[in-house]
């Protein structure tokens, strides 16, 4: 409160009280936070490293490129380049590994298939539009690595295993020229039987990995 005198005729005095009151204006404020350009990369690479697409691709790929490569590839060269029984051990060796990713990937290829970067999860993958070329294929792949993985390949390793011993019996190799005994007759025969339906079972995943891989290519942009 300010008080301002004025005078007027003769010697009176005259007191007027003026109220003055001062409007502040200040800026306006944004209330909205910037991030700097730090914190933007930090939440880029976050966001990246969440992407299931990439992941997706990737275990796909090792999928296909293992099968690939031990079906046509890996078998034949050793089996052209190691006497038998070095083939044979190398062979025991590689099946377990290779029946576990052939088992294990498509699970990880399942889990991270998404549209537009979206996770489908398991209700995604078995809604109707995804049974066909997505579940039934990778379910398909997983379910022949286990077949592969804890029946025929444990019958295998039976049957080579008696076919060691008969050889010990016999003095004689399985697969050394003919004549063999009867046994021996009856357990390279079925050696055979259980060594084909194993290679079958691997080609049907393999013809499923393929399948899937189309279906996969037609989703990318």
């Amino acid at each position: 409160m300010r008080s301002r005198r004025l005078f007027g005729s003769g010697n009176k005095r005259v007191t007027k009280n003026r109220v003055v009151s001062i409007t502040a204006t200040s800026p306006p404020c944004n209330l909205k936070p910037t991030l700097s350009p730090t914190q933007l990369s930090r939440d880029y690479k976050i966001s990246e490293i969440m992407d299931p697409r990439p992941y997706h691709i990737l275990s796909y790929g090792t999928l296909l490129g293992t099968q690939f490569y031990q079906s046509f590839v890996g078998g034949f060269v050793a089996f052209r380049a190691l006497p038998r029984p070095q083939f044979a051990s190398l062979q025991s060796a590689l099946f377990p590994i290779y029946f576990s990713l052939q088992t294990a990937l498509p699970v990880v290829v399942a889990l991270t298939a998404s549209r537009g970067g979206q996770v489908l999860g398991l209700s995604g993958l078995a809604a109707p539009e995804n049974r066909l070329d997505t579940l039934l294929p990778l379910s398909t792949v997983a379910v022949t690595g286990l077949v592969n993985m804890f029946v025929l390949r444990p019958l295998t390793t039976r049957v080579m295993h008696e076919r060691k011993h008969q050889e010990t019996r016999d003095g004689k190799r399985s697969y050394d020229p003919a004549p063999h005994s009867k046994e021996m007759l009856a357990l390279n025969k079925k050696f055979g039987r259980v060594h084909g339906i194993s290679s079958l079972v691997n080609l049907v995943s393999l013809i499923a990995t393929v399948w899937y891989g189309v279906a996969l290519s037609k989703r990318l942009e």
